[in-house]
């Protein structure tokens, strides 16, 4: 079996994660190819998009949001994600079970007692009336009925796990802050969430494997229940076997893949990129080897954004006045530091919409 090695491994995930060259694609194509931006930050889809895409516009997502196409909610690892409209009704019943553990796992004591499916029916009778609600105003809302677990295991439990929500606009538009109204994800989209399939081969799980591994491959079974907080999908594994490649990693795993995906040669260059916070392309991975050093693992769930040097997670990065401050993690070269600088101006010059191109780089802390 063929062993790629970590540049390998870098190489192909910057192709899959449209880090590599910049794509030209429509916005809404990049979400459905990224299964998603992780979005709990929500301006850092925006710098996403930009890192990845050649024509991007701040607009053309918003209007998205806006548009319905793309939306907001609880999904993969019980974090909030943008996903296109089509993929969150085909894949929300596969992940209502892990949603649920995911939210008792924090919650466990305070709603111990509580029937879930009651809980469940009474919060879609109170959302039936097409009213957007925060998360605080479902839990007093429900709170006369179950007291004892408190308002956030309450409002968590529902909004999180037991009803599908969108989360509605002006929450995630461009340079616009604005608190989290919920609404349920059928009222929003106006069509019902596709029921689960009774086939034990678990025919969502199939699709989750193909895309993830398009957009992440190639990579291990831990890699993809690291993704999507799902058990493994063993079933789907063991159904797209005969349709999928297999490697090694340095480590002995066996790493699956789509046969005809793109695998560079290793010894591609790769561009200066700078990564939003909480960005899959780091946090997509059981074993993040490939594109952060182990010392700098924490960074990536610390909400750091980061640039990519070569390929690998080499610095973190901030806006202040207008001035995108960059932090290296080791020393640069006098070549490395003008091409960051570079593309730090570029981005300073998108989040200010043209009146910042500062940017500068410090020293190694």
């Amino acid at each position: 079996m063929t062993v790629l090695d970590t540049r390998a491994l870098n190489r192909a995930t910057l192709a899959r994660q449209l880090l590599l060259d910049r794509a030209d694609l429509p916005a809404v194509d990049a979400v459905e190819h990224l299964c998603g931006l992780q979005a709990q930050e929500p301006q850092e889809p925006f710098v996403g998009l930009w890192s990845r895409l050649r024509a991007f516009t701040p607009a053309a997502l918003s209007d998205l949001v806006t548009g319905r196409r793309v939306v907001r909610t609880h999904l993969m690892r019980r974090t909030v994600h943008l996903l296109a409209a089509e993929d969150v009704l085909a894949w929300r019943a596969r992940h209502d079970a892990m949603l649920r553990q995911r939210v008792l796992g924090v919650y466990r004591g305070e709603l111990a007692g509580v029937d879930l499916d009651q809980l469940a029916a009474a919060a879609r009778d109170l959302m039936a009336d097409d009213e957007p609600r925060a998360m605080a105003e479902i839990a007093r809302a429900l709170a006369d009925r179950w007291p004892a677990p408190g308002p956030r295991a309450l409002g968590e439990m529902v909004v999180a796990a037991l009803v599908p929500m969108a989360q509605l606009p002006p929450r995630g538009l461009w340079r616009t802050r604005a608190g989290v109204r919920n609404l349920p994800l059928t009222s929003w989209l106006g069509q019902d969430i596709a029921a689960l399939p009774d086939d034990a081969a678990d025919p969502v799980g199939q699709t989750l494997l193909r895309r993830y591994l398009a957009a992440f491959g190639p990579a291990a079974t831990a890699d993809l229940r690291a993704w999507s907080g799902l058990a493994g999908l063993p079933a789907a594994v063991t159904a797209l076997r005969d349709d999928l490649v297999s490697f090694r990693d340095d480590r002995g795993r066996e790493l699956l893949d789509l046969p005809d995906a793109p695998r560079p040669d290793p010894s591609t260059p790769a561009p200066v990129r700078f990564l939003p916070a909480f960005d899959n392309a780091i946090l997509g991975y059981h074993d993040r080897s490939r594109i952060i050093d182990d010392e700098h693992r924490g960074l990536s769930v610390a909400g750091e954004r980061v640039v990519l040097l070569d390929g690998r997670v080499s610095a973190t990065w901030k806006v202040t006045a207008d001035t995108v401050s960059v932090t290296p993690l080791r020393t640069f070269s006098r070549a490395e530091r003008a091409a960051v600088v570079e593309e730090g101006e570029s981005v300073a010059t998108f989040l200010s919409d043209g009146e910042s191109s500062r940017a500068s780089v410090g020293e190694v802390p």
